[in-house]
């Protein structure tokens, strides 16, 4: 693992919201906008950003937690704008806090964790619960 990262660095990610970004359930759509779950894969997203560089060929990185506080909505066609920053940065255990916002609004803010793990133990710990 490559620690190129401290706390306090940042990521950024732009996404447009897409009609597959809504609130919809088997029952059909419930608000035609940015669902919540579709923007925790999003916030998600912009935290691997660090991991995609401080990961060697041998590893990967693997979520440990998401919190998401959803502030206000988002519509579709509208983009969002993620900053994700280092939290914390001990061994192989990051966290990061990140924020969205579309425009000058705030959307939603958060943290995330991951841990970078060799690929071998990840199969061994899913090979464990089959």
């Amino acid at each position: 693992m490559k620690t190129i990262f401290k706390r306090g660095d940042k990521k950024h990610f732009r996404k447009t919201i897409l009609p597959g970004d809504v609130a919809s359930f088997e029952t059909g759509n419930v608000h035609p906008v940015y669902a919540t779950f579709a923007l925790g894969r999003d916030a998600e997203w912009v935290c691997r950003l660090f991991v995609l560089e401080m990961k060697d060929e041998d590893e990967e990185g693997i979520g440990t937690f998401l919190n998401i506080e959803h502030i206000a909505p988002a519509l579709v066609g509208q983009e969002a704008l993620f900053e994700a920053e280092i939290k914390h940065l001990e061994r192989n255990d990051i966290i990061c806090t990140y924020t969205v916002s579309v425009g000058e609004r705030i959307i939603a803010k958060g943290e995330q964790g991951q841990k970078i793990l060799k690929k071998e133990k990840i199969l061994k710990i899913f090979e464990s619960i089959r």
